[in-house]
């Protein structure tokens, strides 16, 4: 079976992307042997269930490690095999002093990377108080990040493999709809109510990068937002727009969903 690559990569967002998963796939058609992606980050994953979901020949799942996680492994297999193959996924310890000088998830990448980590090997990553970070990563990675030491700033950090059941993983939300009346459907304004925050606050979010629509880095707080679309913010978790409706005194009755 060969696969219409050029109608399934026809105005992809993430042609690249989507081009190694079909690439994937194909392996997967040849061999009969279902296999895990690597790490990829969750636009290219929406994207691939959306178009690679027509193959009737193929099935998809993905595993982070977490239930919440934004970077999954993807596992493709044939429809008509059942499959019982783990995630090849492990966890990761990164220990250094940051009680005078805090860190971000991206300040961790950005070590692991220098430290000779492909950006493909790594999952989700998140910081655990003033101590370092934890994280989820390929056996390849565990393999080659066990014991080594590196440098974050002025930070000397050192990684330890663990299982991932000894990892403190990020606290999960429960979804909760929200109802809200706004003057706008601005970004600023619902990211405030939704998030529980000043609009000050989601204005700072904003200028740091911590905040994202759709998964991209939101630039200003006066974009107009449209039913569907969602926000998502660093350690806060993710909103969706369910409903705008305007009421008779001219102003937003918004429907949230928060997870």
């Amino acid at each position: 079976m060969r696969l219409p690559r050029d109608e399934l990569l026809t105005k992809a967002r993430h042609p690249v992307g989507l081009a190694a998963l079909l690439d994937l796939a194909e392996v997967v058609l040849r061999t009969w042997q279902p296999t895990w992606s690597a790490f990829v980050d969750a636009p290219l994953q929406e994207e691939a269930l959306e178009r690679l979901s027509s193959l009737s020949e193929l099935a998809w799942q993905r595993d982070g490690g977490h239930p919440g996680a934004e970077r999954c492994r993807m596992l493709c297999h044939r429809r008509d095999q059942p499959v019982e193959l783990p995630p090849p996924i492990q966890g990761l310890l990164i220990e250094g002093n940051f009680l005078f000088d805090p860190i971000s998830p991206d300040d961790l990448r950005s070590a692991l990377h220098s430290m000779g980590a492909e950006p493909h090997d790594l999952g989700d990553l998140w910081v655990r108080g003033d101590r370092g970070g934890q994280g989820l990563i390929s056996p390849s990675a565990a393999e080659h990040l066990q014991g080594r030491r590196g440098q974050l700033r002025d930070v000397e950090i050192h990684c330890d493999v663990l299982e991932i059941t000894q990892l403190q993983l990020p606290a999960q939300r429960n979804p909760k709809r929200l109802t809200t009346v706004e003057a706008s459907c601005r970004v600023d304004a619902i990211a405030s109510a939704g998030f529980g925050m000043s609009r000050s606050k989601v204005v700072s979010q904003i200028k740091a990068g911590r905040l994202r629509l759709n998964w991209e880095p939101v630039r200003q707080g006066s974009r107009e937002l449209k039913v569907g679309d969602r926000l998502q913010l660093q350690d806060r978790g993710s909103l969706e727009l369910l409903s705008c409706t305007l009421t008779k005194r001219e102003r937003w009755r918004i429907e949230l969903m928060r997870r």
